[in-house]
């Protein structure tokens, strides 16, 4: 009887291992295989509007952290090569004392960005919202995304999702330990199943407010 439990147990664990598997691998394969044709390098990108920047974080001092400034500097390159000529700066500021809107609108005008072509989205707390909001209040329906590579997939897929037409450049511009890429890359497998099922199935709304088109 005992060995008929354990025969059982195993079985069951290596069926739902199989399971939870599938369904981390299927969504983040099929998100790839959807964003991959809409991946390009800074120069050959077409051209387009509006450039998404999204949040990715603040040091104690309030400064963006390394890959956020990687996410501005690239969208300001594309700014200076004519490929954009907004910056739309899309972070969490759910709180006073933490405004990524505002860090990235600080770097992007210290690389020389004026401050009528940055749109500060306070409003961005996750990847889902920015790209909800970019339609919904600033009325984008095209745009270049700027994000790292192991981000750059969900985020394609989430814009394109609510009418953004999208494609994206990757925003590695530095060395990363690994580590932290396997952390980053690990955590996407659990996002991009929680982005699809969110768009299929549960549909949440983030913070909405009046529109703001961007002119």
């Amino acid at each position: 009887m005992l060995k008929k439990i354990i025969k059982f147990s195993t079985r069951f664990a290596l069926i739902l291992s199989l399971l939870v598997l599938f369904g981390l691998l299927f969504p983040k394969l099929s998100v790839w295989l959807f964003a991959s044709p809409r991946i390009f390098t800074k120069e050959s990108v077409p051209a387009g509007r509006v450039a998404i920047v999204f949040g990715a974080g603040l040091r104690y001092d309030g400064t963006p952290t390394a890959i956020l400034r990687d996410r501005v500097q690239t969208a300001v390159q594309l700014y200076q090569l004519g490929k954009v000529n907004k910056l739309l700066m899309s972070g969490d500021n759910r709180v006073v004392d933490y405004n990524e809107p505002e860090a990235m609108r600080q770097y992007a005008l210290g690389l020389g960005i004026p401050d009528e072509d940055i749109v500060l989205d306070y409003a961005g707390r996750r990847t889902y919202d920015t790209c909800y909001r970019a339609s919904a209040i600033f009325q984008v329906n095209s745009a270049v995304l700027v994000t790292q590579d192991f981000h750059l997939p969900r985020a394609i897929f989430l814009c394109n999702w609510f009418g953004v037409e999208s494609v994206g450049v990757e925003s590695n511009n530095n060395y990363y330990r690994k580590i932290s890429r396997f952390i980053w890359n690990t955590r996407e497998l659990f996002a991009t199943s929680q982005a699809v099922w969110d768009v299929y199935a549960l549909k949440p709304v983030p913070v909405l407010g009046e529109p703001e088109p961007i002119n």
